[in-house]
């Protein structure tokens, strides 16, 4: 009965949330004892309990009800049937003999067969989902599903090392992988600007017909066209034949479409055709799970201390957030000591800028006036107007997230008596950031100013 009853659980819960979501916290879960008394759902790790635990215990509780069982509480718990080893002095960071696989034989392609650009370690599979992008993940598998006919063309923007590159190059690989027959062709910008001069200066021919004749093109770091007239043009009609074709187009950027410079009106309108996706910098929750997955792949499982440690002092991206949790493992393999809190700590400081041992309020507000070329009385004055408002709700936005101060201490640092201003210019801040691409900007800009 209990395999029947989960399954009537998760097919409703799939229904009222997020595909995302869904496969990120509920798809690997199963019900162990549905005893009343001793109600056991078992989740995939220690954060995914958390989440249970915290955000969708009430959610389970309510379809339970409805399924006719309502057990005094749940139990979430890790699955331990595949625990892996906790790094210690014994544990070193290499797949047993039993796993280890002999490496593939390179096969060379050809002419039937063109080479995709494609680095098939990108899948959906191990890409981690979370607040942050889960709408961008959730239109790259319906776009993978449906090529060409939805979200067409599909441009995602976001930071350095977010996963853009993950994500739409494990829309080509699963495209290739149902469709074996997709020409699927990934490539930089980068490589398009070269190909073309290239044809001009030595008058090669086949330039179109490589662009042009592929059923979906993935394009990476599209911001490096900008300013490259001739290139633009080119790309402007090879965009229109693969569009008028049906042919899926995808697109990476750094800046939505209506920040990349010199970007000819006429692309940039194309570009925002479709659907345009924002990828933000992962949560919390997110950088745990993207630890534990990484960590996972090595063959080992850290403790929870000190995933949250790496998870709380690396917040840029997720490739600096690989690079410490790498740096880690390999100095513990090597010096034969456990990849824990305390190793954790004596390295991270090589792995990022570290925190200014006393850094104050009035620092924070310097900063923030230097950087709006402002004086630090303006910003604490009572001037309303626009130029002075944000950047003062900025200001109290990272006294609460660099220093934790209460409401009322945030609000005395900037001259008001009234701490209801300080809570609703955090509020709106931290929801300006993931709506608006030019606040969220100058957010991570002052922040790395901070610790300068």
């Amino acid at each position: 009965m209990s395999h029947s009853l989960w399954q009537s659980v998760l097919g409703e819960i799939e229904l009222s949330v997020s595909h995302a979501t869904y496969m990120t916290w509920f798809k690997n879960t199963e019900l162990i004892n549905d005893a009343p008394a001793n109600f056991t759902v078992a989740v995939p790790n220690i954060f995914a309990q958390r989440q249970f635990e915290v955000k969708f215990d009430s959610q389970v509780k309510a379809v339970l009800e409805k399924n006719g069982v309502k057990p005094d509480a749940i139990t979430y718990i890790v699955k331990t049937a595949a625990k892996r080893p906790v790094a210690s002095r014994e544990t070193t960071h290499h797949l047993p003999a039993d796993r280890l696989v002999a490496p593939a034989k390179k096969s060379i392609p050809s002419q039937s067969q063109p080479v995709s650009g494609l680095n098939p370690r990108y899948s959906f599979d191990n890409f981690i989902v979370g607040s942050s992008n889960d709408l961008a993940y959730s239109a790259c598998q319906a776009v993978a599903q449906h090529p060409g006919t939805k979200y067409n063309p599909l441009f995602l923007y976001g930071g350095v090392g977010l996963g853009k590159t993950h994500l739409i190059q494990a829309v080509g690989n699963e495209i290739t992988k149902k469709q074996p027959d997709t020409q699927v062709l990934y490539i930089s910008s980068e490589t398009f600007v070269n190909d073309f001069l290239e044809s001009i200066r030595f008058k090669k021919k086949g330039f179109a017909t490589k662009y042009r004749n592929v059923d979906v093109l993935i394009v990476d770091d599209m911001q490096f066209i900008a300013g490259k007239e001739k290139t633009q043009e080119e790309f402007f009609h090879t965009f229109n034949a693969l569009h008028q074709a049906n042919k899926q187009i995808i697109i990476s950027s750094d800046k939505p479409p209506r920040n990349i410079p010199t970007l000819t009106e006429r692309l940039r309108s194309r570009f925002e055709w479709g659907m345009s996706i924002d990828i933000q910098m992962p949560d919390f929750e997110t950088r745990c799970a993207i630890l534990e997955a990484k960590a996972a792949q090595s063959g080992v499982e850290l403790e929870r201390e000190t995933v949250e440690y790496l998870a709380n002092n690396i917040k840029t991206n997720i490739r600096e957030l690989e690079g410490a949790l790498n740096q880690l493992l390999a100095y513990s393999e090597m010096r034969g000591i456990p990849a824990d809190i305390s190793t954790a700590e004596g390295l991270i400081g090589n792995v990022r800028r570290s925190r200014p041992q006393h850094l104050t309020p009035k620092q924070i507000i310097d900063k923030t006036a230097r950087h709006f070329q402002l004086s630090p009385a303006e910003i604490c004055s009572a001037k309303r107007d626009k130029h002075i408002v944000t950047p003062r709700q900025i200001a109290m936005y990272l006294l609460r997230s660099e220093l934790h101060l209460s409401f009322p201490k945030i609000a005395s640092e900037l001259g008001r008596k009234d701490h209801t201003t300080a809570i609703h210019s955090v509020e709106k801040i931290e929801k300006a950031i993931k709506l608006d691409f030019l606040i969220r900007e100058q957010v991570a800009e002052l922040r790395d100013k901070l610790y300068v």
